[in-house]
């Protein structure tokens, strides 16, 4: 037993042991909690992991007379004399559902797919795609004989999905759980109240959203300067139509965390905002015959003037905003992304515009940046990352806009600031990401963050972490 025994010393003779760095990567399992620098250290592993890993086609040809979303892009490639029906390419929309199960997906050309992620996952790592061109990898596959632009799913019914399209007034709502290739309900806008647009090329609707409330109600913006709002249980038609006084065609829409202010985003670069509370803290809806919203305007191009560190440029002109989002880790955080790839975050509680992001013009690169086309980027759900297209070349920028002055986007960043916390040495950088094709839409998986890219050619771009 002598042997075990561990004779008693001084404090002079046995010193303490010197203290070692905590293993970063334990302490939030060790503490229950994720702590600022760990979250951020752990933003730029994800986004150094990201690169293109497969290219998926969108190759049908088993209906009469073939895929038309496949044949446009075989002509396209081929340069054959087709209708100019039959060049409108690219994916316009991507989601997925609230559990990441499905992926919906619509083209210009106007199909409807739906695909399941796990399955489509999987094919990363089968045979090329050209063996694989047949709908059974697919859940729904509908041809609308319309060009889509926006789809969304009901997030409190994962059965359903709505499509909406520039070129038409309606908003078709199909059920995965149906074979069939027609909606299995149909809401009309009808002929607005207010709109003086009496021309078809106002009648369309750009985007759509489901309030998150209740699955009955359902949101989009129209190219007549309004925001339609239906409640599928009383009619068909609109139950609020909420308008602007310039009129000019709205192309995208949001809703705050607790479904009680529109924001809508215009052609002429300004973001409007409604209040559907009427000065009354019930919910809208429940009495839509009797809400008096107000509408407040924000314009992006004064709010880039009034920067400090904008004053010095020459005076910055209103763009076309193509997009908007909220952060869904910061819901104060309404992102923007305007038609000269610009991209920047509006804080709704101090309506200011706290990140920005320039990159370099598209006519570097010998693009035509006046025939832009619309573009969809996407947060990451975590981590305040902005996945946007490249509007110069083909590529995916992977934005920095974590709210705080940190952040490489932030309009006042000040790189020496990042060495005054030891800890937080080696800030997340924004990241770009080369790809195969120009991207006009991006849907992040909501558990993995697996990005998944719509592109002009209407592929889909993975990248995987």
């Amino acid at each position: 037993m002598e042997k075990f025994i561990v004779p008693v010393h001084s404090p002079q003779q046995n010193p303490k042991p010197p203290l070692r760095p905590h293993w970063k990567r334990m302490i939030p399992e060790l503490e229950g909690g994720v702590p600022f620098c760990y979250r951020r250290q752990a933003s730029q592993l994800l986004l150094d992991s990201l690169a293109e890993v497969r290219i998926f086609e969108h190759n049908y040809r088993t209906e009469p007379g073939g895929c038309p979303t496949h044949m446009a892009r075989m002509a396209n490639v081929a340069n054959l004399d087709m209708p100019v029906s039959y060049f409108r390419q690219g994916t316009s929309g991507l989601e997925f559902d609230t559990k990441g199960i499905y992926l919906a997906s619509v083209t210009k050309t106007g199909c409807l797919t739906v695909q399941d992620f796990e399955t489509l996952y999987c094919r990363i790592y089968g045979p090329k795609s050209s063996s694989l061109e047949d709908e059974t990898k697919d859940l729904l596959h509908i041809y609308t004989s319309k060009a889509l632009d926006s789809v969304r799913w009901n997030p409190t019914n994962q059965d359903e999905v709505a499509c909406a399209s520039r070129q038409h007034d309606k908003v078709m709502l199909f059920d995965i759980g149906y074979i069939s290739s027609e909606p299995v309900e149909v809401l009309e806008k009808g002929k607005s109240k207010f709109s003086r647009h009496t021309c078809e090329l106002y009648n369309g609707l750009s985007e759509i959203m489901f309030a998150s409330a209740d699955k009955s109600r359902l949101l989009a913006s129209g190219l007549d300067g309004a925001i339609y709002i239906w409640d599928k249980r009383l009619s068909n038609s609109p139950c609020l139509e909420l308008t602007t006084n310039s009129h000019s065609q709205l192309n995208t829409i949001a809703l705050d965390l607790e479904d009680r202010v529109v924001f809508g985003a215009s052609k002429q670069g300004i973001i409007y905002a409604w209040d559907l509370r009427g000065g009354r803290s019930s919910y809208a809806f429940q009495s839509h015959n009797d809400v008096r919203c107000t509408c407040i305007i924000f314009c992006v191009s004064y709010l880039f003037n009034i920067l400090v560190n904008f004053q010095a440029q020459s005076n910055i002109v209103s763009r076309e905003i193509h997009s908007i989002r909220f952060d869904p880790s910061s819901y104060h955080q309404l992102a923007f992304h305007l038609d000269d790839g610009w991209s920047g975050v509006l804080n709704v509680g101090s309506f200011n515009v706290t990140h920005v992001h320039c990159p370099p013009p598209a006519w570097l690169d010998g693009m035509d940046i006046t025939s832009s086309i619309m573009r969809r980027p996407s947060w990451l759900p975590t981590c305040s990352i902005y996945a946007v297209g490249s509007s110069s070349g083909n590529g995916l920028y992977l934005l920095d806009f974590y709210p705080s002055t940190s952040s490489a986007c932030h309009v006042d960043f000040i790189e020496e600031s990042q060495n005054t916390n030891r800890d937080c040495r080696g800030a997340v950088k924004n990241k770009y990401v080369p790809v195969s094709q120009n991207i006009l839409v991006c849907a992040v998986h909501p558990l993995n963050e697996t990005i998944i890219a719509g592109t002009k050619v209407s592929f889909h771009d993975m990248k995987s972490s």
